[in-house]
């Protein structure tokens, strides 16, 4: 009749841990995705990618969106900015 000796700091940190784990798995069953979902998430994904990036290409190519800067506006920015700063 004598009482096991528990030590209570051990005894909280594995009802802690259970809980834990307890709302992992609830969690994955509510909001978890089976692994078709995720393969056609990824499938979706590259495709888009491809897309956007063939069409990234293709403007290159055909000279509609250079990334290189207007001198005319740059020079029109600094100018402005110059001007800005000469004011007190």
């Amino acid at each position: 009749m004598t009482a096991d000796i528990v030590n209570l700091r051990r005894a909280r940190k594995t009802k802690a841990r259970a809980e834990r784990e307890q709302q992992a798995a609830e969690n994955r069953v509510r909001f978890g995705r089976t692994k078709a979902e995720r393969q056609a998430q990824s499938i979706t994904r590259e495709r888009e990618r491809r897309t956007h990036l063939g069409r990234e290409l293709e403007r290159a190519a055909t000279g509609d969106g250079t990334s290189e800067a207007d001198p005319a506006t740059t020079a029109e920015r600094e100018t402005a900015t110059t001007r800005d700063r000469s004011k007190p």
